[in-house]
């Protein structure tokens, strides 16, 4: 009698942390892998547990809340762009979490792995394991933080600076990086049995695989072949059903505006769902407010709505403009869904999509959360729903964007690397 030998899957283990935003186009790209024969486990925070199992991953618990991280991140003053300042406030925040990563990464069961997708910035802990193990390592991403002459690097200026400046800034990024995780990182390959890590940040030279459109972010020329873009990572919620609430209210007048800052944490809640009610009702528009992290909400007039949870895939399109805090997946979810949008930026590479988004002619400049007010907010609206010119834009950019297979060129890419 013949035994049949058991099927062996190629194992991928996923390093993805942050706010769901971050963590969520991961997840998306693990679900594209799993579909065409790989064991996919994402290792994230505990947080996360249900959204991975939920697409039928394999989940590896990372210690940690990602609304409290974002919470503490937002008061150690992560929303600078001083780089002195941000790394303080990285020590304060991501920096206690070090040992947190050192217990997950260091499990005995995650050594059964053939390949790493890594998430984490200068491919922290991942390319340490995957030198261990002797496997591919690619470190993936969905904000452009390879360095290049063509823009400085989207944490710390939204603007071009000139090409030797531009280059410079990701040089001092990766410097503040180092000085910040190169003692935790040490540790890290020291309990791997590992020599210790250069004095001087070393990028990593393996495959790096970006979860955003070209058509966005032009790639620049200085960008090797083992640079992909390949459109952003969506997850597919379409056999989301919309509650008869939802539904109802939309039809019953113009399409409304959207307005939700996604996991960002507001000082002021009320005083921010005042702003948007005063400008909606000057701009004479309905509104869909998401309560989000920020704690939106509260008593509304009849002409807004509050949600919860509401795909974006389904929900942008249905709107007249989109008002977000530039999350670079709610980014690409307002660029596609072919309407104007502007983003309120708080923090971190925001300010950058914001910039991207108003250079496209899309939408307008972006309004920083601080300096945001009825009046500012009222004319960001109005010109967003009544720009001719502007709303042919995005609907031309939008049905481009959607003939895009991100998942599917990211899936292509890690299968020329090691096949299922």
């Amino acid at each position: 009698m013949v035994q049949s030998k058991a099927v062996y899957m190629t194992r991928i283990t996923i390093m993805a942390l942050g706010s769901r935003g971050d963590v969520q186009p991961y997840v998306a790209l693990g679900r594209a892998l799993a579909e065409v024969g790989y064991q996919v486990r994402v290792a994230t925070f505990e947080s996360f547990a249900g959204l991975v199992r939920g697409q039928g991953l394999e989940f590896h618990r990372v210690e940690g809340d990602a609304e409290a991280l974002v919470q503490l991140a937002a008061g150690s003053g992560m929303n600078t762009r001083n780089p002195i300042k941000l790394m303080g406030a990285l020590r304060r925040s991501y920096g206690q979490m070090a040992e947190a990563y050192e217990r997950a990464f260091l499990a005995e069961n995650l050594r059964a792995t053939d390949l790493i997708l890594n998430q984490l910035p200068g491919a922290a802990y991942g390319r340490d394991l995957a030198e261990k193990l002797r496997i591919p390592h690619i470190a993936v991403s969905v904000i452009p933080l390879l360095p290049t002459r063509a823009f400085p690097i989207p944490l710390l200026a939204a603007r071009s600076l000139g090409g030797w400046l531009n280059r410079a800034s990701y040089t001092l990024a990766e410097t503040l990086f180092w000085v910040l995780f190169r003692q935790p990182i040490n540790r890290f390959r020291r309990k791997l049995g590992l020599s210790s890590a250069p004095l001087i940040f070393k990028p990593t030279s393996d495959p790096i695989i970006n979860g955003f459109s070209e058509r966005v972010v032009p790639r620049p020329p200085d960008w090797g072949a083992d640079v992909h873009l390949t459109g952003w990572w969506l997850l597919d919620e379409s056999d989301w059903t919309p509650p008869a609430a939802l539904t109802d209210w939309l039809a019953a007048g113009d399409p409304p505006v959207f307005i939700g800052f996604g996991s960002m944490i507001a000082p002021d809640p009320a005083g921010l769902t005042r702003t948007v009610i005063a400008a909606l009702g000057k701009a004479g528009r309905r509104g869909v407010l998401a309560s989000g992290w920020a704690k939106l909400g509260g008593d509304l007039p009849d002409t807004i709505l509050s949600v919860d949870y509401v795909p974006y895939t389904w929900l942008f399109p249905r709107m007249a403009a989109v008002i977000h805090h530039g999350g670079s997946g709610t980014t690409g979810l307002a660029l596609r869904s072919g309407v104007p949008s502007m983003v309120v930026p708080f923090a971190a590479d925001q300010p950058y999509w914001g910039e991207r988004t108003r250079a496209l002619g899309v939408g307008v400049a972006p309004i920083p959360v601080k300096a945001l007010t009825v009046d500012n907010l009222t004319a960001a609206i109005t010109r967003l729903t009544a720009d001719a010119e502007m709303r042919s834009r995005a609907a031309a950019l939008g049905d481009k964007l959607r003939q895009e297979d991100g998942l599917g060129a990211a899936v292509k890419i890690v299968r020329g690397i090691i096949p299922p």
